[in-house]
């Protein structure tokens, strides 16, 4: 990490950038950090370099107190970016050194990469796995025959012989309704998206030799 060479306007870019989110060179008050990178300065930064020239005017007000303020001062390449090496040193390696640094850095990039995709690749295909939530309601049905000499075990005969897909028929009970009448109570479970009670009305009337009418007498969401 590092800033590079400060008295050289690549070095001097490479703080600006820095600086551009930032008030000081570590933490949030100013430090040894701020005083280690303000010395390394030949001058003040050009006013095309706004963040850097903010940073080094306020932190000239504090020269005469740079000896007080916080921290212990480091090497000047311990500040700055990841990634920035500083000239000298960067000259001072051969051909070979700055080929493998490279290198490694693009390979632990490549693997950073492949382990990501990976990784959500994995993701995807265990969310694609999980069963979608299938909507059902629990449907009691009343349906009324014609009179008291109506055949009602025809009659539920009639209904449970409707079959659709999304449609399952449970248990079912005679209620008297009055002179000798009863109709039949009858559960059903259905998948909202596949049967609606439309679609019931219109098949259970369709056997009108034994069924007057049909009412939903109770409707639930499973």
């Amino acid at each position: 990490m590092g800033f590079g060479d400060l008295k050289t306007p690549a070095g001097l870019k490479v703080l600006n950038d820095f600086l551009a989110d930032k008030s000081y060179i570590e933490g949030y008050v100013p430090s040894q950090a701020d005083v280690a990178v303000f010395d390394a300065l030949s001058g003040a930064p050009s006013a095309d370099l706004c963040h850097a020239l903010r940073w080094y005017n306020h932190i000239s007000s504090y020269q005469k107190e740079k000896a007080s303020l916080p921290g212990v001062k480091k090497p000047l390449g311990q500040y700055g970016p990841a990634g920035v090496e500083d000239a000298t040193s960067a000259e001072s390696k051969d051909d070979d050194d700055d080929i493998d640094l490279f290198g490694s850095d693009d390979e632990e990039s490549e693997e950073a990469k492949r382990l990501k995709e990976e990784r959500l690749a994995a993701y995807n295909a265990k969310k694609a796995k999980k069963p979608a939530i299938i909507a059902k309601s629990s449907i009691l049905l009343d349906v009324k025959p014609w009179d008291d000499e109506t055949d009602m075990v025809k009659l539920e005969e009639c209904v449970r012989s409707i079959q659709m897909d999304g449609l399952l028929w449970g248990s079912s009970k005679l209620v008297p309704v009055g002179y000798g009448i009863k109709k039949l109570q009858i559960q059903c479970v259905v998948e909202d998206d596949k049967v609606g009670t439309d679609q019931l009305e219109e098949q259970i009337t369709a056997f009108e030799d034994y069924v007057q009418s049909m009412d939903v007498a109770a409707f639930n969401k499973i």
